[in-house]
């Protein structure tokens, strides 16, 4: 895989303490000093969130619908016991981490971008099964390449007998424990020489959950887009853009249902969806030592949503109103 360039000077930090979220800053310390007894090294009370400022043509700076990753780090703060931030906190600390690392944000044409990584975490002592007290909000940045070595190509994938999440927990919010349930299956996967895993619904295991840290979607033989419906699924950004260009500026009809890992052959096209994935088309699935090929190449549906979607990203196509927030 490929993904970070580098690391960048600045990041923002704020702390809540005495009951309310403090004015915050930006500071050049990459390094966070707190004590051992904290929640986030024993109750796992940490989240993040994940979104990219692109460079246009013409050098303006602009971030994707992140009001949206606003909403949903809000549901995860909630989720977790955590105090919600206020939408002037939050992108006070995005607008001055892009503005103080500008030079760092890759120029046009290159195909990358700057990741931006918003988090919060459960500081100071708490040995008891409680939420802290006090917390930190912080937001760092680094340039990325592609998240997928070797760039826009069809990979293989493999279903997994182990869960992300399960119906009632936390796969609907981004918090960090979703991701440390994941390592072993993915490492399994890549050890056997795939891409990384295929996850199925926790309650029966017969329907397509996600791929990895990203949504899955299929292109059926009458060209519709479906995505799974799932109560285990996080709510990806990349995908509702998806679900909306392929409607709205593509014609095609979409639908959210259940995907039955047994009947994978209705798609003609699969892919994996996100904002550090954009979008990466599967080559084929592996099920219970079964191989489905979807295609060795790129189909021409996922990339016409590719092209769609990076072009809004990098101001080369008009967006729809309101997903685009310039950095001035």
């Amino acid at each position: 895989m490929g993904y970070a360039l580098g690391e960048t000077k600045f990041r923002f930090r704020a702390e809540f303490v005495e009951g309310k979220w403090q004015e915050g800053a930006l500071t050049d310390d990459k390094f966070i000093h707190i004590h051992e007894a904290s929640n986030v090294f024993h109750y796992g009370q940490a989240l993040f969130e994940g979104l990219k400022a692109y460079k246009t043509k013409e050098g303006k700076i602009q971030l994707f619908r992140p009001e949206l990753n606003f909403i949903r780090m809000n549901q995860s703060l909630r989720r977790l016991v955590m105090p919600e931030l206020s939408e002037e906190l939050f992108f006070k600390a995005i607008t001055e981490v892009v503005k103080a690392n500008k030079d760092d944000i890759p120029e046009y044409g290159k195909g990358q971008s700057l990741y931006i990584r918003p988090f919060a975490i459960g500081k100071g002592m708490n040995l008891g099964v409680k939420p802290s007290e006090e917390y930190i909000f912080s937001v760092f940045c680094n340039p990325v390449g592609v998240y997928f070595a070797g760039g826009l190509r069809a990979l293989d994938f493999v279903t997994t007998d182990f869960d992300r999440a399960s119906a009632n927990g936390t796969g609907q919010v981004k918090v960090a424990g979703n991701y440390a349930a994941s390592l072993y299956p993915r490492q399994q996967a890549i050890d056997a020489g795939y891409a990384g895993v295929i996850y199925l619904d926790p309650s029966t295991h017969s329907k397509i959950d996600e791929v990895g840290a990203a949504n899955f979607f299929g292109i059926t033989h009458d060209n519709v887009l479906v995505t799974p419906k799932s109560s285990s699924i996080l709510p990806s950004i990349t995908k509702r853009s998806i679900l909306y260009i392929a409607e709205h500026m593509l014609g095609m009809k979409v639908e959210e249902r259940e995907c039955l890992i047994d009947n994978i052959s209705e798609f003609k096209e699969a892919g994996a969806c996100g904002t550090a994935a954009i979008i990466t088309p599967i080559g084929s699935i592996t099920h219970k030592g079964n191989k489905h090929v979807f295609s060795t190449e790129v189909g021409p549906t996922i990339k016409k949503l590719y092209d769609t979607l990076v072009g809004i990203y990098y101001g080369d196509i008009e967006a729809p109103e309101g997903w685009i927030r310039e950095i001035k």
